[in-house]
């Protein structure tokens, strides 16, 4: 490509990414994106270098998704960084692995944006099969940005969404066997309280994979598929993700937020209708209980629906 071509295909980028951000600002933005960093081996592939390489360049990636994410208003962002099945990978991949994640956590340690943005960074998975180089230095940020409470940045390091509700499970059992729980004690609260007692962790909005596969991994699967959150499964490798990919991802978020809350107004008229009190003010507080919604949506949703009447809502 000519340097005329590509100044031409980078000013074209330049202007949908812009006008993609202007439209998702105009909407709500997910409050808790979990993100699956897929393919940096396989771009290692791709482009003929060694794939300890991929996952540098993925690092870079991942930092500038942080940024974005935080620009964009997102409070929580989950990170897929190493799976407990990771340890299965070979020696040298996996000193590499280390290497990097220990030098990403100083970095996040030293930033200056960490500290001006107030991200709180914390772990989740299980500490014990990690260097003790990686966990000093996972203590040092986590220690510094203990008290942040505006934005969160959850690292997930050998991690195993299903590993972690049979630990609850057997905790709750050993309670319960003890005396200090009745079995009609359990329910879903309960066991949320349970999976990440430390570090409480909000149903998950949005969650992304990259890499071109369809399928979340055993990852956080109370927090993701519990919730019906939306997914997100795009073509490039990790290293590759660019800002459209994130935007057009929170305008998927979007869209299935605006059907989810059009459905759950039809569904509080149409309840409300058959005992005669299908006001505005009688709809909003029953969508409210399932949603959070506003007076002024439930009645440009009751709009569409009186002049579309025929619609076919679920």
């Amino acid at each position: 490509m000519s340097w005329i071509k590509k100044a031409a295909h980078n000013s074209l980028y330049k202007a949908y990414e812009r006008l993609l951000q202007e439209e998702v600002l105009e909407g709500s933005i997910p409050q808790h994106v979990a993100i699956i960093q897929d393919g940096n081996r396989r771009f290692a592939d791709k482009i003929g270098e060694p794939r300890v390489n991929g996952h540098i360049y993925g690092a870079e990636t991942t930092e500038n998704v942080m940024n974005w994410c935080i620009d964009l208003g997102v409070q929580q962002i989950t990170l897929y960084s190493f799976s407990a099945e990771n340890y299965g990978r070979p020696e040298v991949e996996l000193a590499a692995l280390f290497g990097l994640l220990e030098a990403k956590l100083c970095e996040l340690y030293q930033s200056s944006r960490i500290y001006d943005d107030e991200v709180a960074v914390r772990m989740i998975g299980d500490r014990l099969g990690l260097p003790q180089s990686v966990l000093r230095a996972l203590r040092n940020v986590e220690e510094a940005t203990r008290s942040f409470t505006k934005h969160y940045l959850n690292i997930a390091l050998a991690y195993g969404g299903r590993q972690g509700i049979v630990d609850v499970a057997r905790s709750i059992a050993k309670m319960v066997e003890n005396g200090e729980l009745i079995a009609d004690d359990i329910d879903e609260d309960l066991l949320s309280q349970f999976l990440y007692k430390k570090e409480p962790i909000p149903n998950v909005d949005l969650i992304i994979r990259s890499g071109g596969v369809s399928r979340t991994s055993n990852f956080l699967p109370w927090h993701a598929n519990g919730n019906e959150c939306a997914s997100y499964f795009c073509a490039p490798y990790w290293p590759e993700f660019r800002k459209i990919d994130l935007l057009r991802a929170i305008r998927i978020y979007q869209m299935r937020e605006k059907e989810r809350r059009r459905n759950t107004v039809y569904r509080a008229f149409r309840l409300l209708s058959e005992v005669g009190r299908a006001e505005v003010e009688e709809v909003f507080h029953l969508s409210k209980k399932a949603c959070c919604i506003t007076r002024a949506e439930v009645a440009e949703i009751l709009g569409e629906l009186t002049h579309n009447p025929k619609r076919d809502y679920p």
